[in-house]
């Protein structure tokens, strides 16, 4: 029997958008940087100062953010973690119930595929999400990233009491989907020991190797291949009575083994790593060292409010920042920085492009690693920015800076997206945008041609490269065969040119060397030119029927409406 490959299906499953590859334009006015340098955290301090200044903040659609970062860090971030929308509310009045469902599968499905081109092959991806879409989305991932890379579903306790309104239950937990882009290679790190966990280890017996404490002596019979052994011959090495020192004979519970065979058992008693309890009558347990055991703690899949922050946490922690507008939907400090220790080494990058009120990069900036953040709503100037020129400043004492003993530095280039390079004239051809200059131009044009931008200091005609000698030229002019001929000197035997040019005369293969494409004929098929907004994709969904339904459910008051504006649909990252 064949096995069938099941996927997720919603309508309009098969339509994809053909992105525009835009580029980045820095803002130096709002970029902003410490005035001195400082080690990150973790950083060797003999090692060369790395350089923690050119974090990214980028306001702007973040699908087309994602195209535009995709050619220069594609397998280059190490995390990422999004924030994303949990539902679309209200957003799609006139159209049928279930089509909302389907934009937002949608929407991002788009997204996840780019983000899974950036990551680096032993990195992860961590999404909060709650009961609405947490299963279809874990099915989606499965799609993008394969099942196999399905590391764990976390369950995050975001409220500390009930609320007494709820209709149905009150929902105290968020998940957070982990996938890695490979598996097989991606491991967790250790979280760090806490004074929490080292207090439950003591001494009472003053054994000379110190602190210690006991865990479980007894292993499943059930499972595995001691399991299978244990099924199939009835027969266990691990099956024996113990006689304790107060001569109390003890045998394993049903369905169990003790953890070790009878004569290492004796090598363990000969050591003095099994307790029998202060008076020699309970059932043995392993001693384990504090000295012995690993410099961290292996994460579960519970994260308690204790340990990884709540919701009333994380907004007093950006109420700091903005006290007139509180952020409706951040994450706390203590969450990221679980999700961050668990994914990254220091100077490791991390990416989200639902960025909200900034959590993720405030934390990642504190922690010593690289970021690039990604947000649309004007709360990237009102929020964001202002939290991260404290952080920067070392004004920012909340969330996790006393753990990390956070006092300021680095700083972060601000950038936003360059309008679509193509734009209609009065007559309604495609010509090059009024607001591209050369630089810009040229810069474009090589980001869709696969090119790195690199304009030379001694070749004129040189503004990028795909390899040693594969080139790029940008002009606007009509180039003439005198013109051409020049470059094809220029270029020499060895090289290759493609030049990009309003028009050329004579024939486009006259020189071997040259590789002739008319601006803007060469890329009108390319993309979507002037799309500026994918945050809803409803075009051609059918129209809901017009008028009064008498069988439509109630709504549910304490549902979060959610604006068809942009910034409102991409407001619930943090």
């Amino acid at each position: 029997m064949s096995k069938t490959k099941l996927e997720l299906t919603w309508i309009g499953k098969d339509k994809r958008p053909k992105l525009e590859p835009r580029i980045l334009l820095e803002d130096k006015d709002l970029s902003y940087h410490a005035k001195f340098r400082r080690q990150p955290v973790g950083a060797d301090k003999s090692a060369p100062m790395p350089d923690i200044f050119d974090n990214k903040l980028i306001f702007g659609d973040n699908l087309l953010a994602l195209k535009a970062l995709e050619q220069d860090y594609a397998g280059q971030v190490k995390c990422v973690f999004i924030d994303p929308p949990y539902n679309t509310g209200s957003a799609f009045t006139h159209y049928d119930d279930g089509l909302e469902h389907s934009i937002w599968l949608s929407l991002m499905r788009d997204r996840l595929e780019i983000i899974r081109s950036l990551l680096s092959d032993d990195g992860s991806l961590w999404i909060t999400i709650d009961d609405n879409e947490a299963h279809y989305l874990k099915v989606l991932c499965d799609e993008v990233f394969g099942r196999g890379n399905f590391v764990a579903n976390v369950v995050w306790q975001k409220k500390s009491s009930p609320q007494a309104n709820a209709v149905w239950l009150s929902d105290s937990h968020d998940h957070v989907l982990v996938f890695a882009k490979n598996k097989t290679v991606w491991r967790p790190k250790l979280l760090q020991r806490t004074e929490e966990a080292d207090a439950r280890f003591t001494n009472p017996d003053n054994d000379s190797r110190g602190l210690w404490m006991s865990s479980d002596f007894t292993i499943s019979l059930t499972g595995g291949q001691r399991g299978a052994a244990y099924a199939r011959t009835g027969v266990s090495e691990n099956i024996f009575d113990i006689t304790t020192p107060s001569g109390r004979v003890i045998s394993p519970t049903k369905g169990r083994c003790w953890g070790s065979s009878k004569s290492r058992f004796a090598e363990l008693v000969a050591d003095n790593r099994i307790w029998f309890g202060e008076s020699g009558n309970n059932v043995p347990r392993l001693k384990r060292f504090l000295s012995e055991v690993q410099n961290g703690i292996v994460a579960t899949t519970w994260w308690p409010r204790t340990e990884a922050g709540d919701n009333q946490e994380s907004k007093r922690e950006t109420s700091k920042f903005n006290e007139v507008d509180v952020f409706s939907t951040p994450k706390p400090e203590k969450l990221l920085k679980r999700i961050i220790e668990l994914a990254t080494n220091p100077n490791d990058l991390i990416l989200d492009s639902f960025a909200g009120s900034g959590t993720t990069g405030a934390v990642a900036h504190k922690m010593g690693r690289r970021w690039i953040m990604i947000e649309l709503g004007e709360h990237c100037h009102t929020h964001i920015i202002p939290r991260l020129k404290k952080v920067i400043d070392g004004d920012d004492q909340g969330g996790i800076s006393k753990a990390v003993n956070w006092q300021g530095g680095g700083g972060f280039r601000y950038y936003r997206l360059a309008p679509s390079l193509l734009e209609q004239d009065r007559w309604g051809n495609w010509v090059v945008n009024k607001n591209y200059n050369a630089a810009m131009l040229a810069q474009a044009l090589c980001k869709l041609e696969g090119f790195t931008y690199a304009p030379s200091d001694s070749r004129w005609w040189q503004h990028g490269y795909s390899s040693e000698q594969d080139f790029i030229y940008v002009t606007t002019q009509n180039l003439s065969q005198l013109q051409l001929q020049d470059l094809s000197d220029e270029v020499g035997g060895t090289g290759t040119l493609l030049v990009c040019c309003a028009a050329f005369r004579g024939q486009p293969d006259a020189f071997a060397n040259l590789t002739l494409k008319k601006i803007p004929k060469m890329v009108l098929s390319r993309c979507e030119w002037g799309h500026d907004d994918y945050s809803l994709n409803v075009a051609n969904l059918p129209m809901a029927a017009v008028g009064p339904v008498s069988n439509q459910p109630p709504i549910n008051p304490k549902r979060k409406p959610v604006n068809t504006a942009q910034d409102d649909f991409f407001g619930d990252g943090s």
